[in-house]
């Protein structure tokens, strides 16, 4: 039995790697003609809990994060997918538990990230989401690395 992709799980950043993601993920969708899941996962401010920042006023920074993360993959979602059958989502929590849990609910077949390339010294302080993503996630990971 060959293996058949019907959902793409593509988790994005915003960054101007972004639309080089989108790209990719444009050209599997169409090639085999499946539905593409746009994910963007806003950081956890539950760090900033423990530094004495009254909760309502984090909460609130949440709130507006969150609409703004909305707004802007709207904005994306319409520039990037025409003619492949794409939804946008927008979740809050840490990144790639997030992007492994959205997988496994929407029954993806395949996800596509990006990865920064940091290698050594670099990547120490900010760990990789794509690494713990190809580490853990149960179906295949394509990972690219922005030109």
């Amino acid at each position: 039995m060959s293996p058949q992709v019907k959902t793409i799980l593509l988790a994005v950043d915003f960054s101007e790697a972004a639309q080089y993601l989108a790209e990719y993920a444009t050209l599997f969708a169409k090639g085999l003609e499946a539905r593409l899941l746009v994910l963007y996962v806003s950081p956890s401010m539950n760090r900033y809990a423990s530094l004495y920042v009254p909760t309502e006023n984090i909460k609130a920074l949440v709130e507006q994060i969150l609409e703004g993360a909305n707004r802007v993959m709207g904005e994306f979602m319409a520039e990037r997918f025409l003619g492949v059958a794409a939804e946008g989502r927008v979740e809050y929590g840490y990144a790639p538990e997030k992007i492994l849990e959205t997988a496994r609910k929407a029954s993806a077949d395949l996800i596509i990230m990006g990865t920064h390339g940091r290698r050594g010294v670099d990547r120490i302080p900010f760990g990789s989401v794509a690494e713990k993503v190809v580490k853990t996630a149960k179906i295949p990971v394509l990972t690219v690395r922005p030109a």
